[in-house]
This record gives structure tokens, C-alpha cells and sequence, in this order.
């Protein structure tokens, strides 16, 4: 996404900018783009929170300098992000934002000192990502129907997507040339343009060579180099989502189902199986393992099951 893309996505407000305080967000969103290889939504939300910074802090000033902002106009600015009941969660990655802007403008407007160091993040409480049951991700697998080439489609997207955890923006974004049904492997890139190579199982590799082959023809009406299509063109994030949501419901599921949750459900059930969390952390594709613990939480019985089995006091009194 290059400065006129940006700014072809800015809200007409954005127009209250002062130039100065414009051109350094267009040199922080390339900064971001090219030195640190972020991707199109990282930099998206990027965006959205430095504006909102500038946009406070230019209020009443036409000629607002960013190399004049202070620790006391971030201050302002999340006191203005409280009163506007903000969710803690949302006002702390804004601050991790501003803080980031902040490092940018110390060495490209040559700040004497960062106005966001000694800015106190609002800790939000850690919430644990939802996740299916084993029978109740079978119930979502057998929603749609297989009569029709859609339904082939839907089906060989919710399980490859349940047996390699992609992300939905990589579930998406494949392309035929990155799928091997051979070794039964897709190659894909993720956050911060990492490349990696995810296997996934019989079953999914069954759904996924049926599709391709007696379904995808039928939907694909100009060639495409993009794995799930539709007549309209290759399926969108939103269009799977919407897919994800009505099978769900069809299937009784209570738990809000979204393609968040299905990868969740992935991780989780991994770990529920027995495998190494640094394992889970390469397959799903994070940076860092502290990632990986916040978001695969153990179920209670496989913690109390391990407890049984690993503390001694409690081997003690297995039966012989």
C-alpha cells in the first residue's frame, strides 16, 4: 500500500492535517511498508491510529509541526480516548502506535526526546480466545452441501483451514501454485511478509483435490491463480466470514463461530493432543512463542489430567 493508496482510504476528516503533520504519517506508513515489511492491514490500522493522534493534536493549530509534539498532548489524547469509552484493549494499541511514530520521528525529525516514553499503557485484562469442541467443528465440517460446487468449496476451505490453522487472509490469498497435494503441504506468507510451509492431513487433502478438480470449474469463469473462487472472483475475507457464520448457525452452535475461532480451534486441539507448544508456534506463524501461550489456552481437564500424571505426590497414589 504506497501514499496514494493511503490516502485514497482516508476519511474526508483526514483533510484537517497540517502539512507537516501529514507528511511525516505519509514517511512513517513507507517507513513501515519498506523497512519493515508490514502488511496491507498492519499498516491500515497503523494508519488509522497516527491520524487520530495527529488529527488531536492539530485541532486548533493550522500549522501543527509533529516535531513539537509532547508527552502532554499524548496525555490529552488518550484522556480523550477514555471519555469516549474506548475499550482499554483498543486505547492500548493505539498508544503502541503512537509510541511507534514517536521512534520513527526521533531520528527523521531529529527529536530531542520521545513525548511517548513515559506514557503508561492501560493494561487490558487477557481475554481467552474462544475455541470449538472436536464434535462440534465436525458438525460445522458436514454443513455444506456437497451437491453443489459451492458447498465442495466451503467444505474444502473449512477443513484445510482447521488442519493447517491458516489465517484467513492466507487461507484467501493461496494461490494454486502454492498448493502441493502431493506431499500435502501450501506454502504461505504472513505477518510481516514471513514466508512458511504448513502440512495438513489426508481428510483436508481428500476435500481439497475434489474441489479443484469437480468443483472449482464450475465457479471460476476467467482463469485465476487463486485457490477458492467464485463467479465474481477469488473468495474475500468478508466472503468467508459470512460462509463461516451462517454454517455455524446452521449447526446450532452457540459460540459466536468466526475464521478466528477455527484457528483457534486448531492450536488448541493440537495441544489438547499432546503437541509441543514451539511446534504450534512455527505452524501458526508467530513471531514469538509468549504469542502462541496467550493464545492457546489448555483446556482444564487436559490440565488436570497432565497434573495427575506429572506431580509426584500424585503418581504416588496410582493404583500398582
Amino acid at each position: 500500500m504506497n501514499a496514494k493508496a493511503r490516502r485514497a482510504e482516508e476519511p474526508e476528516e483526514a483533510g484537517t492535517l497540517s502539512p507537516a503533520c501529514r507528511a511525516a504519517l505519509d514517511a512513517f506508513i513507507e517507513h513501515l511498508m519498506v523497512e519493515r515489511g508490514c502488511s496491507e492491514s498492519t499498516l491500515r490500522a497503523y494508519a488509522t491510529d497516527v491520524r487520530e493522534l495527529a488529527q488531536h493534536f492539530s485541532a486548533g493549530r493550522s500549522a501543527a509541526d509533529p516535531r513539537n509534539l509532547t508527552h502532554d498532548d499524548i496525555a490529552s489524547w488518550l484522556a480523550w480516548l477514555q471519555e469516549q469509552k474506548r475499550n482499554p484493549r483498543t486505547i492500548a494499541r493505539k498508544l503502541s502506535s503512537a509510541r511507534a511514530f514517536c521512534r520513527f520521528l526521533l531520528d527523521w525529525a531529529r527529536l530531542e526526546s520521545d513525548p511517548s516514553a513515559a506514557q503508561v499503557i492501560p493494561r487490558p485484562g487477557r481475554r481467552l480466545p474462544l475455541s470449538l469442541t472436536p464434535e462440534e467443528t465436525e458438525k460445522l465440517m458436514r454443513q455444506p452441501d456437497l451437491s453443489k460446487p459451492a458447498g465442495l468449496r466451503d467444505r474444502a476451505m473449512l477443513e484445510l483451514m482447521y488442519a493447517s490453522g491458516l489465517r484467513v487472509s492466507e487461507l484467501v490469498g493461496l494461490k494454486i501454485i502454492d498448493v502441493d497435494l502431493v506431499e500435502s503441504l501450501v506454502r504461505c506468507v504472513g505477518k510481516g511478509n514471513r514466508e512458511r510451509v504448513v502440512p495438513f492431513g489426508e481428510e483436508a487433502a481428500l476435500w481439497l483435490r475434489l474441489y479443484l478438480e469437480a468443483a472449482r470449474p464450475h465457479l471460476v469463469r476467467k482463469p485465476s491463480e487463486y485457490v477458492f473462487v467464485s463467479p465474481r472472483g477469488p473468495l474475500t475475507r468478508v466472503g468467508f466470514w459470512k460462509i463461516i457464520k451462517r454454517y455455524a448457525s446452521a449447526a446450532g452452535i452457540r459460540t459466536k463461530v468466526t475464521p478466528h475461532v477455527l484457528r483457534h480451534s486448531f492450536a488448541t486441539h493440537l495441544l489438547d493432543g499432546g503437541a509441543d507448544l514451539r511446534i504450534i508456534q512455527e505452524l501458526l506463524g508467530h513471531a514469538s512463542l509468549s504469542t502462541t501461550q496467550i493464545y492457546t489456552h489448555v483446556g482444564r481437564a487436559a490440565l488436570e489430567n497432565a497434573f495427575r500424571k506429572a506431580h509426584p505426590r500424585e503418581a504416588d497414589r496410582r493404583p500398582e
